[in-house]
């Protein structure tokens, strides 16, 4: 078996995003400030616009539901930024060793269309990947098999003939990457760098 490609998710793989971030100097109390990222801006919520609603029309929305939160919940686009630290230099070093070994690299993350050029013109390491799939460019999120479907298709652009079986996926969330095995490639759970490393190397991927 040889493995021609590696794809990337991107915020807790390579940035360093966290809700947690923001909301810790909006609501001290960590109970109150747990019941409102769980209950009003939720994840669910949040993957609605990286599924491709515009920023304007969720906030909108979830305004309407709860109008008593309004201040908290336009916060949370108008201060997006401050809920991204920077990249995670674990991860980073991952693909420099990747990319110095030759590995073709691409990108596939759930991510606003809207809010992706602010990590786009400050994270370097994202310009290293041949092709990056923006789940709100394209409309669809992960673990829907659609994406991957647009990954493949963007990869094969490079690599004429790929197979399924020779792509490895790596993402922090157990489900996409469990949805990319069902498709026969190589998900990787990323818990970490040493991890992933060995997972790997254990894949004969050259590191």
């Amino acid at each position: 078996m040889t493995i021609k490609a590696v794809v990337f998710d991107f915020g807790g793989v390579l940035i360093d995003w966290n809700r947690d971030y923001l909301y810790r100097q909006l609501i001290p109390n960590e109970t109150e400030r747990r019941w409102f990222l769980d209950n009003v801006c939720k994840m669910d919520w949040v993957v609605q616009q990286d599924g491709g609603q515009s920023l304007e029309e969720g906030t909108a929305e979830l305004v309407a539901l709860y109008p008593e939160h309004e201040a908290l919940i336009r916060a949370f686009y108008a201060r997006w930024h401050e809920m991204v630290a920077g990249v995670l230099q674990e991860g980073v070093a991952l693909v420099d060793r990747l990319d110095a070994a030759g590995v073709p690299l691409f990108g596939l993350t759930n991510w606003s269309a809207e809010t992706f050029p602010y990590a786009w013109e400050r994270f370097d390491v994202l310009r290293r990947f041949r092709e990056i799939i923006v789940s709100g460019r394209v409309g669809v999120i992960k673990p829907n098999p659609r994406i991957f479907a647009l990954m493949r298709a963007e990869i094969e652009k490079h690599l004429p003939g790929i197979q399924p079986n020779e792509l490895v996926f790596i993402d922090d969330n157990l489900h996409n990457a469990q949805a990319a095995t069902d498709l026969g490639w190589h998900g990787v759970h990323y818990t970490g760098a040493l991890d992933t490393e060995t997972k790997l190397r254990a894949l004969n991927v050259p590191i």
